[in-house]
């Protein structure tokens, strides 16, 4: 049998307990514009459709 090479672990070193907590606060104000805008665009190309199915049957 082959022997198995153990690899030392790599330890991170401990983030420093002074640290102030960064607080996380994004702006989705362009995400929420983008997705509503995919959103109507989704709805009108599903109403052409529609709409397209009929003139062609």
């Amino acid at each position: 049998m082959a022997k198995k090479n153990k690899r030392p672990i790599e330890r991170k070193p401990a983030v420093a307990a002074s640290a102030a907590p960064v607080e996380f606060n994004p702006d989705y104000t362009h995400t929420k514009k983008d997705l509503a805008r995919i959103g109507t665009l989704a709805g009108f190309f599903v109403v052409a459709l529609v709409a397209l199915s009929f003139f062609l049957k």
